[in-house]
């Protein structure tokens, strides 16, 4: 019997057997019941769901006979620098600012039409009026840019207006030149890429060469080309078949996130700082103010704005090398991995308050803020869930209340117990540890609970509660 922990909204298993190819089908969750065969061939593979909960990945259990092999498509991005020549880049420049002024345009034509009480245009509609913008006169400049980047341009739009609709995203808002400039070519069969001679082929640009790190593998799917500083890079997206990985690690292990230790892992290990930010704080401003003292848009003002810009690019660069070696050595090490469901974005918010009511520790919270986005806890949980996903592994998100208050041997839950920031000493037992080693402890127990429960459950208890059955056998 194998047991396989995989992430179901990402990727699509197949069943490849001597017979022919079988989809599996996404079943619906349940919790303690045995759904039957979701495969035509009910004597090769049964399937059933066990122990599935909303918090964590669906845990399919799966027998089969060695004949048969598991495989799954993966989705995988490789970027690369690119080296462009002088005329290849302008044309990069003014192509982004093509699918730009496209954005901008479409979306202040939504706009009017919703202010008029009109229907908003569907893609094929903003599709017609991108043919008209490209023959008209006063945009005939728009026919120099391939016109498939400037319709992703339009489904990007429309994906906005989803997500917004759906409650995921902000409203749509104009983009910006110089923040974000960049356009995807989505048809693959118009990408030309050879790695032997470490060059691509993209519509409208030729042959560019770029820093070859890496082999690619699969199928090119889209290619998307984005400027970062003063430099241009491209990321292709491919697809591929692979089989159904099983995680070499056994062990589990629970991490407590903080500003004065990045993580504290349950086993002990602990991950420092990397504060890319603060290291750059100082020679950042320093050239802010160089900055705001020229005048605005003059040739010595963009190379001011060009010089904090590859400063904000160097930190960026620092802090993402930085969370993809500590994510994939987590993800290496442990199986399943419990983490604490944090809301940064309302951990970050500022206290300045209004003028009405004004908030109070407004400096203080300010430098908390500052601290917690320069740690990038958002991207660490990203980069945490899909690497354990493309491993074999899970990643569990536990409610954060608590954590840090709860005894790890009597269970007591006291805000006495952390009087001070970096120690926990327990006001019934006596217990003193780390505080932060002591909220991995508690994450890890509350990731056991939810495996057995099925359920979230409260990471401490009060004094005078009895404990659970499912609190006892974690303790355990």
């Amino acid at each position: 019997m194998i047991v396989l922990a995989v992430e179901l909204h990402q990727f699509r298993l197949e069943v490849a057997a001597d017979l022919g190819e079988d989809a599996a089908q996404v079943v619906e969750n349940g919790f303690g019941e045995h759904t039957t065969s979701i495969f035509r061939h009910k004597d090769q593979v049964d399937v059933h769901l066990e122990y599935t909960v909303p918090t964590v990945s669906n845990i399919l259990v799966m027998v089969h006979r060695p004949n048969y092999t598991l495989d799954m498509k993966r989705l995988q991005a490789y970027k690369y620098e690119l080296q462009p020549d002088g005329d290849q880049q302008r044309r990069m420049r003014r192509f982004a600012g093509s699918c730009r002024f496209v954005f901008n345009k479409a979306l202040a034509l939504q706009k009017q039409r919703y202010e008029q009480g009109e229907k908003k245009l569907g893609y094929s509609g903003l599709c017609m009026r991108l043919t008209e913008w490209r023959n008209s006169v006063d945009t005939a400049w728009l026919a120099d840019a391939p016109v498939h980047p400037l319709q992703q341009t339009l489904k990007d739009l429309e994906r906005a207006y989803t997500n917004f609709f759906a409650r995921r995203a902000d409203f749509p808002r104009f983009r910006k030149k110089g923040r974000c400039d960049g356009f995807r070519y989505p048809d693959p069969k118009q990408i030309k890429l050879d790695q032997a001679n470490s060059r691509i082929f993209l519509p409208k640009l030729g042959w560019l060469r770029y820093r070859n790190s890496r082999e690619v593998l699969g199928m090119v799917r889209n290619v998307t080309v984005s400027r970062s500083g003063d430099k241009w890079h491209f990321s292709i997206q491919t697809e591929r078949e692979v089989e159904q990985p099983v995680h070499p690690s056994g062990s589990m292990v629970g991490i407590d996130m903080g500003i004065v230790r990045f993580a504290t892992l349950s086993d002990g290990t602990v991950f420092e700082p990397l504060n890319s930010f603060r290291k750059h704080r100082q020679r950042l401003a320093r050239y802010q103010r160089a900055m705001s003292r020229k005048q605005k848009f003059s040739n010595n003002w963009k190379k001011a704005k060009a010089k904090v810009r590859k400063i904000h690019t160097l930190i960026a660069n620092a802090r993402r090398d930085y969370l993809h070696k500590a994510t994939t050595t987590i993800s290496q090490n442990h199986a399943i991995v419990c983490i604490e469901e944090l809301q940064v974005r309302n951990l970050s918010k500022s206290a300045a308050g209004s003028s009405e009511k004004p908030g109070k520790n407004v400096r203080a919270k300010s430098g908390l803020n500052r601290s917690i986005l320069d740690q990038g806890w958002f991207e660490f949980r990203r980069q945490l869930e899909y690497k354990q996903a493309w491993r074999g592994g899970s990643v569990i998100a536990v409610p954060p209340r608590n954590t840090s208050r709860t005894c790890p041997a009597c269970r007591q839950v006291s805000a006495d117990n952390r009087r001070v920031q970096a120690r926990f000493a327990c006001v019934q037992c006596g217990f003193e540890e780390n505080a932060d080693l002591v909220g991995a402890i508690n994450v890890l127990a509350a990731g056991h609970a939810v495996i057995a429960c099925g359920e979230p459950v409260q990471s401490g208890r009060s004094a005078k509660q009895e404990p659970t059955e499912a609190t006892r056998a974690v303790s355990a």
